[in-house]
């Protein structure tokens, strides 16, 4: 299989303008995902997907490959498959989020590997968690599988919901980085809008709405993103 990494990144966040050229210790942001993702010996070719001529320039500035995407993407799947077209040789392609600067090289081989069976069409990562508030938290996104690891649902809501308390229950929280073969990226994003992903604005409510298996890798590493300014100091903690 080839590898195809993808990093797609727009400067005009609501919530923090500007962000992937944030000077985080002497590295902009979008640098310091580029680089982590290097580290990964499974990924072919990582590209940052961009409609912004500011992070164009800072991607070739420190050395990494950059493409110019539409302005007219919603998300940044969509963005992907703009790319992945252009790329036509690559099996899997990996959607890396543009705002995880610590993100980890295993994860992302953890994604990777599960392609080695025929059957996985898309795939994504969830911790386990017991922590009441971000159970509660509805920016933090609840996933249950069934027992193949494929995902049943995900929701902001808590799921499943405690009727039986004494039911001795794993939740999992969803980690938003995916992994796709190329055609069923090409085929998701024709998908028209549905309710249960408008609804809980969750995209890949679409992709099981439509007939899409979505693998659910556990993990046990999870790495902080930086959504609002506020983000920045548990970052820089790390770094």
């Amino acid at each position: 299989m080839k590898v195809l990494g993808i990093i797609p990144c727009r400067y005009g966040s609501s919530r923090f303008p500007g962000k992937p050229l944030i000077d985080l210790k002497g590295k902009t942001m979008i640098q310091r995902v580029y680089e982590g993702t290097l580290k990964s010996d499974l990924i072919d070719k990582i590209i940052v997907a961009t409609d912004d001529e500011r992070i164009y320039s800072e991607v070739k500035r420190f050395g990494g490959d950059v493409m110019m995407t539409s302005v007219d993407h919603e998300n940044g799947t969509q963005r992907c498959a703009e790319v992945s077209k252009e790329f036509s040789e690559y099996d899997i392609v990996l959607n890396i989020q543009g705002d995880e600067p610590l993100v980890n090289f295993e994860q992302l081989n953890q994604l990777i590997q599960v392609f080695a069976d025929d059957s996985v069409e898309i795939a994504t990562l969830a911790i386990n968690t017991a922590d009441r508030h971000e159970l509660q938290n509805p920016n933090r996104i609840k996933v249950v599988t069934d027992f193949r690891k494929d995902a049943l649902y995900f929701s902001r809501s808590l799921i499943p919901f405690e009727r039986n308390a004494a039911v001795n229950f794993v939740f999992q929280r969803h980690i938003g980085l995916y992994a796709f073969r190329a055609t069923i990226l090409h085929e998701i994003v024709t998908f028209p809008l549905c309710s249960i992903e408008n609804i809980e604005s969750l995209e890949q409510l679409k992709w099981l709405y439509y007939g899409k298996k979505i693998r659910v890798v556990e993990t046990t590493i999870e790495t902080p993103n930086i959504d609002t300014p506020d983000d920045l100091a548990k970052v820089l903690a790390y770094l």
